[in-house]
Order: structure tokens, then C-alpha cells, then sequence
């Protein structure tokens, strides 16, 4: 048995779910004795009680109470690598949009996580970047993440030094990643910011979904954080659909999914968000346009700009739709050269 540990969150690790970072840490615990420790407050984050699905940020110091020793573990390499079928290792790497000796950037499909954790089970991401070593001695680290169900720009530091800088840059918001989406109705203004903040929904397990909070009441409700959303609509089909650019300036939980939907336009395929039908109760339609559309959540991260750690070359990469979304494109007679890469650029 092992005694209170008191674990800091290295720089090279970026943010995560705390249950996958200590799972990565502590091969002895499984996500049923995590979810318990949490519960019982005997995992601490900063001093304060966590949940398992908490992320944790770089230099948090995480509390750990007594454990039971690990088993050996088997040798990583060649048995890891056997895990990964060669259908996955084909798609993860038909999936790289550009790459360098420092940085991955993939274009990830939709319904592959990129970590695990509660819910989300072994396929996913991170659990795939033995196949993107491409000759390196390690294995890339993801630095951000995008949810399973949203498709785009995702990037991958090849060491850690780059890590630490590609953390550092998304923590201080030096970088921009704009997303598409087909959202329900079309918002008013077509032009506009929302700043709701955010909150967990209580009583739903390890399943996540967030309320939103009128910004005058974010500091007296427990939990809750700010966060602000840029918006623009880049075409509309009549009154009913619009595509819209979005830009996270914070970067919460589902929050470009729930922003819309308060204002709402619940972005198409948002079953979590926008309901399952095909019209809601208000005044707008559901999350679902019905007819050839897909069901599939219409959100993709189409545009990532940054400064690139080593060369300090301003870089933008962009994510081609993935297939469900293109075919509605193409069904609602929108061309994805028919719009600015960034609609905000010129806003004072």
C-alpha cells in the first residue's frame, strides 16, 4: 500500500479528463475505483473536491490517497502496437493533414474520441498514435482535444518541448480555431457574440451536458464558468438552416453546441442539445432538417491558426467536411469556396 501522494500535472501533458490522467499514472486503479475516490473526496484537485470527468490543467497538483502496489506491467512497444488493427492505423494516418518534425495535425473523424475515459471505450486518438510515430521514438501528444462527435483540426506535439509551447499557446489563447456548423433557423444578427457561461446539468452520471448561465449570474452559481462565443452566418437556406462560422474564444465543455442552442439554433444532428425530432417546441426548428440531411452532428472544426514553436511562421490549417457534412453542403447548394476563411478578420 502506498502512502498520500501529492502529483503535479506536467507541462508536457496538456489538459485531460483527470480519471485518463490518472489511469496513466496509477495502473492499479480502474474508472469504478476512481469515480469512487473522487466521490468520497479523497481525490483532490488544488485542494478542492474533483469529479472524474474534471479536467486537469498543467502544474495542478493532484492529492492521491493510499493505494494498493501495481502488478508488473507487460513491456510497452511491440504488444501496444499489436492492439491496433491495420484498418485503424490506415485510417489514423490517412487522417494527417500536415506534419513537420515538431507537429501532427489531423483531420479527425467524426465518432472517434480523441481520449478515452467514462463512456467512451478503447478506440480513440490518443489510444492510436503508436501508428503516428512515422520513425519517432515516441509517440505523439495530443494537446487539445475536440468532442467525439465533432470532426476537424486536431493537434499532436511530436516531443515534449513542443507540448509545453502548444499548451502554452491554447492556455493563453494565441491561437484561432474556427468551426462550421448548419444550426436550425437563422440567428439575429447574423453577426454576433454570446456570453453565457456554463455549468454542469446535475444528476447525470458520467454523462456530460451543460446549462448555460445569463452572464450576471455566473459568479453566484457554484461551478459555473465564463465563456464567450463568436458567431456569423455565411449563407442560409430561407428562414429555415443557416451555416455559421464559430470561434471559441473560451474553450468549455460543449459550448459552441449549448450557445447555439440557448440562442435557439440548436446545431443540426444535436440530439444532446437541440432534441431528437425534427421541430422543437419554439418558435424554431429541431435539431433535425429532415429529408436527405444527415442525422449526424453537422459541427466541424474547419481552421486552426497558430504560431509555429520553432520556425515562429504563422501557420493555418484547414479540414476538408467530413462526408456526411459535405453531402448536405452539396444538397443545400452550398460551396465551401464561396465564403471567407475568416468572416471576423476585418472587425475592428
Amino acid at each position: 500500500m502506498t502512502g498520500v501522494q501529492l502529483r503535479k500535472v506536467g507541462d508536457d501533458e496538456g489538459e485531460q479528463r483527470l480519471d485518463r490522467w490518472l489511469k496513466r499514472h496509477f495502473a492499479q486503479l480502474n474508472q469504478g475505483m476512481v469515480e469512487k475516490l473522487c466521490r468520497t473526496g479523497q481525490i483532490r484537485v488544488d485542494g478542492g473536491r474533483v469529479k472524474a470527468a474534471t479536467h486537469v490543467l498543467p502544474g495542478q497538483e493532484v492529492r492521491v490517497p493510499p493505494l494498493p502496489e501495481a502488478a508488473p506491467v507487460a513491456p510497452a512497444g511491440p504488444a501496444r502496437l499489436a492492439r491496433i488493427t491495420d484498418a485503424d492505423a490506415q485510417m489514423i494516418q490517412a487522417a494527417v493533414l500536415w506534419k513537420d518534425e515538431h507537429i501532427i495535425a489531423l483531420n479527425k473523424p467524426p465518432g472517434l474520441p480523441s481520449q478515452g475515459g467514462s463512456g467512451q471505450g478503447d478506440r480513440h486518438v490518443d489510444g492510436l498514435t503508436e501508428a503516428l510515430k512515422f520513425g519517432y521514438k515516441d509517440r505523439p501528444k495530443l494537446v487539445h482535444r475536440l468532442d467525439k462527435d465533432t470532426s476537424g483540426v486536431l493537434l499532436l506535439a511530436r516531443t515534449d518541448r513542443i507540448a509545453r509551447a502548444l499548451s502554452e499557446a491554447f492556455r493563453e489563447r494565441d491561437t484561432r480555431k474556427i468551426y462550421w456548423a448548419i444550426v436550425a433557423g437563422v440567428p439575429s444578427p447574423r453577426k454576433g457574440t454570446v456570453r453565457y457561461g456554463l455549468v454542469k446539468a446535475p444528476g447525470r452520471g458520467g454523462e456530460e451536458k451543460m446549462l448555460c448561465i445569463h452572464p450576471g449570474k455566473v459568479t453566484e452559481t457554484e461551478g459555473a464558468k465564463r465563456a464567450t462565443t463568436d458567431y456569423a452566418v455565411l449563407d442560409a437556406l430561407g428562414s429555415r438552416a443557416a451555416w455559421v462560422a464559430l470561434v471559441p474564444i473560451t474553450g468549455r465543455t460543449h459550448q459552441l453546441r449549448a450557445h447555439m442552442a440557448e440562442l435557439g439554433h440548436p446545431i443540426i444532428g444535436d440530439g444532446k442539445y437541440g432534441g431528437t425530432g425534427q421541430e422543437n417546441l419554439g418558435d424554431g426548428w429541431g435539431a433535425q432538417l429532415g429529408g436527405d440531411i444527415s442525422r449526424k452532428l453537422h459541427l466541424h472544426a474547419r481552421q486552426i491558426r497558430f504560431t509555429h514553436p520553432i520556425t515562429k511562421k504563422l501557420m493555418t490549417i484547414v479540414a476538408p467536411l467530413p462526408a456526411h457534412m459535405a453531402r448536405s453542403w452539396k444538397t443545400l447548394g452550398w460551396s465551401e469556396s464561396d465564403v471567407p476563411a475568416d468572416p471576423f478578420e476585418d472587425d475592428a
